[in-house]
This record gives C-alpha cells, sequence and structure tokens, in this order.
C-alpha cells in the first residue's frame, strides 16, 4: 500500500478494497519482473511461469500450454524442462518475464530489469521487453540507471533524490515502439 496518495485502476481506488481484492487485482493485472529474477529454485521454467495462473485457480493443463506459449514468446522453448540453475543470467531474466507476463497483465512494472546482467545480455533483454509491448500492447513502467537504454523508451521520468527532474513529455514515440 503506497505510503502516500492513491492509485486509481479504471476510476477505483485499488488500496481501498481489502487485502484478498488487492492481491487478485495484482495477480491479474499487473507483472512485475526485479533486477534478481526471483525464480523457485526447485521449479523448472515452465513451472516457474505456470505459477501465477495456479496461484490464480487456473487448471495445470491450460496453465502449462500458456506457459510454453509465453517461454517461446521469449526465446525460450528448448529449455522449458531447465532448473534455474541450468539456465544462464539472461535465460533466468528471460523466465522471470515470462512469468510476469503469463496473465497478459495490463501493466508491467520493471525494477531494473537489465541491472544485474552484462552489456549485451541486458540489452537483449530490453529490445525483448520493448518488442513485448509492441506486439501484446502492455504498458510497461521500468526503471534503469541506464541512460542508453532509457532513451529508447516512448517516455522517460528522471528522478533525483525522490523528485522527478526531468519528464521527456508524451512526444512521439520512436519508430516500432507501441504508441498505446
Amino acid at each position: 500500500r503506497p505510503t502516500k496518495g492513491d492509485v486509481f485502476y479504471r476510476g477505483e481506488r485499488v488500496f481501498k478494497q481489502t487485502d484478498k481484492k488487492v492481491a487478485l487485482f495484482r495477480n491479474k493485472n499487473v507483472g512485475f519482473v526485479f533486477q534478481f529474477h526471483h525464480l523457485l529454485p526447485e521449479f523448472t521454467a515452465v513451472e516457474n511461469v505456470m505459477m501465477p495462473l495456479l496461484i490464480g485457480g487456473g487448471d495445470k493443463i491450460t496453465a502449462r500450454k500458456m506457459a510454453e506459449e509465453m517461454l517461446d514468446d521469449v526465446g525460450l522453448t528448448g529449455r522449458l524442462s531447465h532448473k534455474p540453475g541450468e539456465l544462464s543470467g539472461g535465460e533466468q531474466q528471460r523466465v522471470a518475464i515470462a512469468r510476469a507476463l503469463i496473465h497478459l497483465p495490463d501493466v508491467l512494472l520493471a525494477d531494473e530489469p537489465t541491472g544485474n546482467l552484462d552489456t549485451q545480455t541486458g540489452s537483449e533483454v530490453f529490445d525483448l521487453l520493448l518488442r513485448l509491448n509492441r506486439e501484446k500492447g502492455i504498458t510497461m513502467i521500468i526503471v534503469t540507471h541506464n541512460e542508453r537504454l532509457a532513451g529508447q523508451m516512448k517516455r522517460r521520468l528522471k528522478m533525483v533524490d525522490g523528485m522527478v527532474y526531468e519528464d521527456s513529455g508524451p512526444g512521439p514515440a520512436p519508430e516500432g515502439i507501441y504508441r498505446g
């Protein structure tokens, strides 16, 4: 819950609802990707991606099919049965992205999704996020210290000491970026 202000979604105050409804809202409408993948080490890639659907009450067969499709979308078709320890850092992050997008949420919140990766892998993961934004129409809010990557975004807010320092404004999107 926010310490200050309100969060509105489709005209409703999200955090005025019960904890159970807020959790359901997050599970269905918001995807999260963190700097560290937070995958469950005892589960395979496909099982990690299935998890949000199963937690939300989905059936195993449908969840597996959707997880396999999402892993295909992020280029990991051949790695479905691998556990996180058997995947590279970039592959682990792509599994985390697939898990975050399994519900096709309206919004993806990504906190330094490339911060723990080498430059080349970080660029590949960022390109993946941009492609998924374009193809699936999911709004993405990405926190990054990488100004080169941030420069590819339609809108940029630069913050210093917790305050908005610069706002690029909505302006035209770079070529090929989703224009929502």
